[in-house]
């Protein structure tokens, strides 16, 4: 698999700094980013899938400009959403399993056929026409999934992926991430999400504060937080 590389990235909002001095080479095949909210993992994410250009340094994705060069990022990048309703966008499971094809450049039979095929494979093939608002949150996660993964794309970001899960649903695609070949990026303010990680990486108010073994860094983390959650530590109004 390419790595992906960042070079002093910076991002800024309003001129409202996110992310500062953003430096990284990312080859593991397990990653987890941990940090508290708004501590600029998401963005990083979306930096990392071209969604948004960096307004600093540079970003290369398999040598290539993520918010540059979109279409390359669809086999190289897929990333999943917390929150499957921000990221479905048709009306019935067959279509919504169908645009990412299609933007792959199958034509229209093709990518039925293929979506069809998944389906099945999955016993899920009664699926095909129901409305997505039939399915639960689970259901819905699944299916998001389902259409990253028929792009084939060499490295998956996953954004809070179990957050709005129950435990029986969060097992399940816990297993299923798990077997996956590709590369996965795993953001979390939870640290057991990203416990089994090759390599953790701790952002705090968008920098990296610490970066190596899930074990050292966890445990750092761990103490930080707990040390934040015994004072009164939210007692300033937000900027």
């Amino acid at each position: 698999m390419d790595g992906i590389e960042f070079s002093g990235v910076e991002y800024a909002v309003q001129g409202k700094p996110v992310l500062q001095g953003i430096t990284l080479s990312l080859h593991e095949r397990r990653i987890g980013i941990v940090g508290r909210n708004g501590s600029g993992k998401t963005t990083l994410l979306r930096l990392m899938a071209g969604l948004v250009a960096p307004t600093g340094g540079t970003i290369r994705v398999a040598g290539v400009d993520p918010a540059v060069d979109r279409k390359a990022m669809l086999r190289a990048i897929g990333i999943l959403f917390q929150n499957p309703d921000h990221q479905i966008i048709f009306p019935t499971v067959e279509e919504e399993l169908a645009f990412g094809l299609r933007q792959l450049g199958l034509r229209a039979d093709e990518a039925t056929a293929r979506v069809r095929a998944c389906l099945a494979a999955e016993a899920r093939a009664h699926w095909a026409a129901a409305p997505v608002t039939a399915l639960s949150q689970g259901q819905k996660q699944w299916l998001c999934l389902m259409a990253v993964l028929l792009m084939e794309p060499a490295t998956l970001l996953l954004d809070e992926p179990f957050a709005a899960l129950d435990l029986p649903t969060q097992a399940r695609l816990s297993r299923r991430l798990a077997a996956l070949p590709q590369r996965l990026i795993t953001i979390s303010h939870d640290p057991q999400a990203v416990a089994e990680c090759d390599r953790v990486i701790w952002l705090e108010t968008g920098r990296v504060v610490g970066d190596g073994a899930a074990a050292g860094v966890l445990a750092a983390f761990r103490a930080e937080m707990a040390r934040r959650g015994d004072s009164d530590a939210d007692t300033d109004l937000g900027a």
